[in-house]
């Protein structure tokens, strides 16, 4: 009975501290809901945002590994925007597999002579491509804006530029090479056929060529293909040009290193022109060597006896990449856009814009308020009147920075993440909508008077090495290689609930 008793006081004891904790609950609850002493407000504030020219970017990656991740090639011509024509300066990898001169009198005797043949020599540029659900060798060409059905014109040139890594002023600086550089070209066009119209296509998955005795008898057919057939172009070249700037040189000096090389053959031009065609994006530094763009050489070496008696064929292959140091050029037709209700975004060297947040009397009267931000968001709506406004050309996200100088990052990419800061196209029934930032730890720090720097703010179509690669990394590069395009409405009131504007969610004490 003892027990008994005991069980149940512990039982009265536990309710009652679970009513009495209830109770508890019911007044904190009651206490959070009675405190009115703040009330959270919207505003939108107005903004202007003006257009800003751009006439070259960094383009080398000298500072960022030596290679850029993409280098253009082509003719993007839309009337709405700049025309660009886009062109790749590179030097070449050395090919370690360089052999010297077969010793015939040692190996095959006295009377011997070796004859060297070109069989096939062209410039190969390996597209991105994604193979089609279910096939093994159908491919879809990626990186690509503009008309690919019509043709842009390409030359091959040797130029005569030394493109050095180190600053030649100050040689503990690396060089800055700008898309509108000018580089000198030797005279003649190393490709076969002079002004050669290029157009992507995606079937191009297999070469076949011959190879010839050097009395010109075919005595074997090869084939080419890329690792999991992959697609690519190939321009012919000139063999007889081939064979004597490269060939023909193997057992000199300027082929022993790859200084040796730099200096001798300074660099290859590849150049885009024309008013029509497409914008492809090449891939250079590529883990699978295959997929390199390259200048590829095929020769044969026939082994005579007496002058006229084949005793040997000797296959050869070459392959020169363009991985060791390229740069881009960006020939731009500028324009300058009216002040008609639109920003126009444009990458590599094309059109950016700025953005005022506030003026110095707006922002001293918002600090007198005393606001308490809950939220800051800066929006930029796409004008879909615009002909040509697709998802195609469009960019998929739009980068915000401080556009001082230097240029640095906005607070909110270092302090909640890049994903956060947003950026992102919005799209509406699959149309082009909206961008969106996040900035609330930036404005926050303006209000309150963390910071009183309150610089111009820079809008740009996003390149990948715009982010910081670390927290602490607070500046942003200058390169662009994405070429997409939009077009924004401005601030004027003409564009209505469209407008850019800023909107600002905030609590202000009673």
């Amino acid at each position: 009975m003892i027990k008994k008793s005991a069980y149940i006081s512990v039982f009265i004891l536990f309710i009652t501290m679970v009513v009495s904790c209830e109770k508890d609950f019911q007044d904190i609850a009651t206490s959070v809901v009675s405190n009115t002493k703040f009330e959270t407000k919207d505003t939108i504030i107005d903004i202007v945002i003006t257009n800003k020219q751009v006439t070259s970017v960094r383009a080398d990656g000298l500072t960022i590994g030596g290679t850029l991740d993409q280098y253009l090639l082509g003719v993007y011509n839309n009337p709405n925007y700049e025309k660009i024509q886009a062109s790749i300066v590179s030097q070449l990898g050395l090919d370690t597999g360089i052999t010297f001169k077969d010793n015939a009198e040692r190996v095959y005797g006295n009377d011997t002579t070796v004859v060297t043949t070109i069989d096939t020599v062209f410039l190969k540029l390996p597209y991105q491509a994604t193979l089609k659900t279910g096939t093994t060798s159908d491919y879809t060409l990626d990186s690509i804006i503009g008309d690919q059905t019509k043709p842009f014109t390409l030359n091959v040139y040797r130029s005569d530029t030394y493109m050095s890594r180190l600053d030649p002023v100050d040689p503990s600086k690396a060089s800055n090479f700008q898309s509108d550089k000018t580089y000198q070209i030797l005279p003649g066009e190393l490709n076969t056929q002079v002004n050669y119209p290029f157009t992507p296509i995606a079937t191009d998955t297999l070469m076949i060529f011959k190879r010839r005795l050097s009395n010109g008898t075919v005595y074997k057919t090869d084939t080419l293909k890329l690792s999991n057939n992959n697609p690519f172009a190939r321009i012919t070249l000139d063999e007889a040009k081939i064979k004597q700037i490269f060939v023909d040189q193997f057992d000199s000096p300027n082929f022993t290193s790859q200084d040796a090389l730099d200096e001798y053959f300074k660099g290859l031009y590849i150049q885009a022109t024309g008013n029509e065609g497409s914008l492809i994006s090449f891939k250079i530094n590529t883990f699978d060597l295959s997929l390199r763009p390259s200048i590829e050489i095929r020769y044969t070496k026939t082994v005579l006896i007496g002058g006229t008696t084949v005793l040997d064929t000797i296959e050869k292959t070459n392959s020169f990449a363009l991985s060791n140091f390229s740069t881009s050029v960006y020939k731009m037709d500028e324009k300058v856009y009216p002040d008609n209700g639109n920003i126009v975004l444009q990458g590599t060297a094309g059109n950016r814009a700025q953005v005022q947040l506030f003026d110095a009397n707006q922002l001293a009267a918002l600090r007198s308020k005393n606001l308490l931000i809950n939220d800051a968001s800066l929006t930029f709506y796409v004008n879909q009147n615009i002909v040509g406004t697709d998802t195609i050309v469009t960019p998929y996200k739009l980068f915000l920075f401080k556009d001082g100088n230097p240029k640095s990052q906005i607070k909110d990419v270092l302090s909640e993440g890049a994903d956060s800061f947003g950026g992102g196209l919005v799209k509406t029934d699959n149309k082009p909508d909206y961008y969106t930032f996040k900035i609330t730890d930036y404005i926050s720090d303006l209000l309150n008077g963390t910071t009183n720097y309150n610089p111009i703010l820079g809008l740009k179509v996003l390149n990948s090495t715009d982010f910081p690669t670390t927290g602490t990394d607070s500046l942003v590069t200058d390169f662009s290689w994405n070429p997409k395009v939009v077009t924004l409405l401005n601030h004027s009131s003409s564009n209505g609930a469209r407008k850019a504007r800023l909107k600002i969610s905030y609590s202000k004490k009673k």
